[in-house]
């Protein structure tokens, strides 16, 4: 299994530290450095900067949204930033939520999987260079009756294929992603539920395509925290869990919730979204159990981390990915280093 960090937003007030994370991740070996948009910094731009101030670790879109970018602009950009980063470079993409989708790009939130399908479609055979033309129900190049040809993408990327990765959470979704990309990117996710919630889903689109699991990325992102109290390192992330459980998304429509609810905590679910929307955050807050928090994160000493890797390994992951936590940015590179020495003693180190 290999190990990965997300970075998460920028902006969020830690980008100075999230650059030295990066370069200790690098020093450290990790295999790749996420990093994620919603409504504020654009991740390219991250992207390209990590990856002009490190030497040989991975960077990857975690993710790049696809109501924000017409898909042969994310060929472009993926083709480019493989090219300046000497082929280091991992395409992460997803549909994003109706609120942003529809409140920020305007762009309608609908049939999410027909129009993931062929987006992927099309990145792909603008990537391969060859000359562009497509006829779907959610676009078609070029348009007719008018001025536009074929065009073939004028940058070659430095490698032949690009890893695609799709962030997925719903049953369709997950099986979609195992039939048309190279990878999925997960979140929340516990490795005693992930073969129910997730690596059935894939393993389906994978037989669908007529193909294994084999060379098939499962990248799940965990919160990491290292010390002797779990209860209060659990503590840390009540925020963060009711924020996704309860306010990311409306009522109707909340992929977060239902994951809760399919890892068998239907009425705590419903009770921290009625708090959460309701603007009793804090509220929602203390109403995330704490085997939520413990069985979705990596919480206590190195070696109760060490054997939860091993059943995250167990369960599928192929590269787990790690967002170190900490009030400071010692605190965070020394997450960071309990991390791969965590591995190190799971034996689970490549």
């Amino acid at each position: 299994m290999r190990l990965g960090i997300n970075l998460g937003y920028w902006g969020a007030g830690m980008d100075g530290d999230n650059l030295a994370v990066a370069q200790e991740a690098d020093r450290l070996g990790y295999d790749v450095c996420w990093a994620a948009e919603a409504y504020g910094s654009d991740v390219p731009t991250v992207l390209a900067w990590v990856a002009a101030q490190t030497e040989s670790i991975d960077v990857g879109s975690a993710i790049m949204q696809i109501p924000a970018r017409q898909p042969a602009m994310t060929a472009m950009t993926a083709a480019t930033l493989d090219s300046l980063s000497g082929g280091r470079f991992r395409l992460g993409i997803g549909v994003s939520g109706p609120q942003v989708s529809e409140g920020w790009y305007g762009v309608k939130f609908d049939k999410p999987l027909a129009r993931t399908r062929e987006y992927v479609e099309i990145v792909r055979r603008a990537m391969s260079r060859e000359r562009l033309s497509y006829e779907g129900e959610h676009w078609t190049l070029p348009l007719p009756d008018g001025p536009g040809k074929p065009i073939k993408l004028t940058v070659h990327p430095q490698r032949e294929h690009i890893p695609l990765y799709i962030a997925a959470i719903g049953p369709k979704n997950l099986e979609q992603t195992g039939e048309i990309a190279d990878g999925a990117l997960l979140i929340f996710p516990s490795a005693d539920h992930l073969e129910d919630t997730a690596v059935k889903h894939l393993r389906a689109g994978r037989e669908k395509a007529g193909k294994t699991m084999e060379g098939f990325d499962v990248c799940p992102t965990l919160p990491l925290a290292v010390g002797e109290d779990v209860g209060g390192l659990a503590d840390m992330f009540r925020p963060y869990t009711a924020l996704y459980v309860g306010g990311m998304g409306s009522r109707k429509q909340n992929f977060y919730n239902k994951l809760a609810q399919r890892m068998g905590y239907e009425k705590e679910a419903a009770e921290i979204q009625d708090k959460y929307l309701s603007g009793d955050k804090s509220g929602a807050a203390a109403a995330v159990p704490h085997d939520l928090i413990d069985r979705t994160t990596l919480l206590g000493p190195v070696e109760r981390i060490a054997e939860r890797m091993q059943a995250y390994a167990a369960a599928g992951v192929t590269t787990l990915t790690l967002a170190p936590a900490g009030f400071t940015l010692d605190e965070r590179i020394a997450a960071l280093r309990a991390g791969t020495e965590a591995l190190e003693r799971s034996g689970l180190a490549a």
